[in-house]
């Protein structure tokens, strides 16, 4: 019996576990997620929410991880409403079946209204029952970055609150958006990431300048991935730490050249 046993012992001595190896980027990521969950302080009875002068909602379609989905960290802080499917929001909703893109001159209707978004992941869309979703102003977002952890650097695949911030800012709500954001510690970077994008989608006049101004946008990058490849690849100065490297790179144009690079020209 002893000398099955020792065998067995050594069986599984013998056997490798697997290696999981992870790239740098993969290695922040997932630190700086870890970091937001440390630092979450759960509201209490004496913490009220910030007074918000309009309402901020969104549908729950409970498609996303609870532990990482930031509406629902917003609804934990009071900051958002939750609607039932079906119920109609008279503010302005960001959904991917809106006919408009959100622009400066949707102002008055957050103001008076709020503005609201849909809590879905982003690989059932599909699933999503978005006309049971009622609004007299559905509106798309233009282009952007994602900042959060789970969809870091893809175009377009925002969280909760990226969107809120990203409509907010849009629409002249910079302080709120801010306060948003602030609840995560990875919430800086995506006005930092998009700060370029922002700015120019604020001063554009109507939905049809901030498409031309996403166009404009997606144009350049295209021209300076273009640009890139003709250009030969200089080895790097050894005096560049990688932090510095990273800094260098963290530009919308930046990502989105990273996601041209596996489209063939």
């Amino acid at each position: 019996m002893s000398s099955r046993s020792n065998k067995k012992n050594k069986n599984k001595l013998m056997q490798r576990r697997p290696r999981q190896v992870l790239c740098k980027e993969q290695k922040y990521h997932q630190e700086r997620d870890k970091l937001d969950d440390e630092h979450e302080t759960e509201p209490t009875e004496n913490n009220t929410a910030p007074s918000i002068a309009f309402p901020v909602a969104m549908w729950d379609l409970k498609q996303c991880d609870r532990k990482k989905c930031s509406g629902q960290k917003l609804v934990r802080h009071g900051l958002v409403k939750t609607l039932r499917l079906g119920a109609r929001f008279p503010g302005l909703v960001l959904t991917p079946v809106g006919t408009k893109c959100v622009s400066p001159t949707d102002r008055e209707i957050v103001q008076e209204y709020g503005c609201a978004v849909v809590d879905c992941s982003w690989a059932r869309l599909d699933d999503t029952p978005f006309n049971r979703m009622k609004t007299p102003n559905p509106r798309l977002l233009p282009f952007f970055v994602a900042a959060n952890p789970v969809n870091y650097g893809k175009p377009c695949e925002l969280s909760c609150v990226e969107a809120i911030a990203a409509a907010l800012t849009i629409t002249g709500f910079r302080d709120e958006a801010a306060l948003y954001l602030g609840k995560f510690s990875w919430g800086h970077s995506f006005l930092e990431l998009n700060s370029e994008l922002l700015e120019s989608y604020a001063l554009c006049k109507n939905s049809e300048e901030v498409i031309a101004a996403q166009e404009k946008f997606l144009a350049d990058a295209w021209h300076e991935k273009l640009n890139r490849h003709t250009l030969p690849d200089f080895p790097q100065s050894d005096t560049e730490s990688e932090e510095e490297g990273v800094k260098k790179d963290e530009s919308p144009i930046s990502e989105v050249i990273k996601e041209l690079d596996n489209t063939e020209i």
